[in-house]
């Protein structure tokens, strides 16, 4: 459903990353279908699946270009007044008139970027994209807390009538998520929301206790 966001928990190696490579058909399932909007996507070509996702990683990338062609990628038509609202809603416009040409600057060895901002620049390169699902790799490790706040404040409008899915690593970030998927060994062990997971007390509560008593 648009707007609906799912996360994905469950331990290292439990299959998050498998079940995103089903869901865009980079991997091919043995049984059962994954169906988008009632059509599996076995009868979908890889491309059109891949078309209708927009991915933000844990491993942000930008190649050597323009600010403007590190946004755009591959999409075509794109006004400046839309990357304008993208790095507007992403808290990184101010960044890009700080640098010598805008966005026509070239994105190279001599342009220092922080992990915060690659991370910024990468939600907003989704947001430009405007595909109707999203993939998040939520994971901030490498960002101070104010930088964490204003990603997920970015996330946040990202995700706003789009459906996402979100790997979820810090599972206090996940609370708000309309379904809970808890994977364990490959298998979805527990689903539902934070509150019915909680009161279950089963995996999802003592991974979540874990992480609580190891950040108080």
């Amino acid at each position: 459903m648009p707007g609906q966001k799912v996360a994905i928990v469950g331990p290292t190696g439990a299959g998050k990353t498998t079940m995103v490579n089903l869901l865009m058909r980079f991997f091919e399932i043995n049984s059962g279908s994954i169906r988008i909007d009632g059509i599996p996507t076995s009868e979908m070509t890889r491309e059109s699946v891949h078309n209708l996702f927009s991915m933000v990683l844990q491993d942000t990338w930008m190649f050597e270009g323009t600010v403007r062609e590190n946004l755009v990628y591959n999409k075509e038509g794109v006004s400046d007044e839309e990357l304008e609202k993208a790095c507007k809603a992403c808290g990184i416009y101010h960044f890009i008139e700080t640098l010598p040409n805008g966005f026509d600057t070239v994105l190279d060895d001599s342009v220092a970027i922080s992990a915060g901002q690659k991370q910024l620049f990468t939600i907003a390169r989704a947001m430009v994209q405007g595909n109707p699902m999203l993939i998040l790799d939520e994971a901030t490790s490498s960002v101070d807390t104010r930088t964490e706040l204003i990603t997920q404040k970015a996330m946040d409008k990202l995700t706003e009538h789009r459906t996402s899915f979100v790997i979820a690593h810090r599972l206090s970030t996940i609370k708000n998520a309309d379904l809970i998927l808890v994977l364990k060994d490959g298998d979805i062990i527990e689903q539902g929301t934070h509150e019915t997971l909680l009161a279950k007390g089963g995996f999802y509560a003592e991974l979540y206790n874990s992480q609580f008593d190891k950040a108080s």
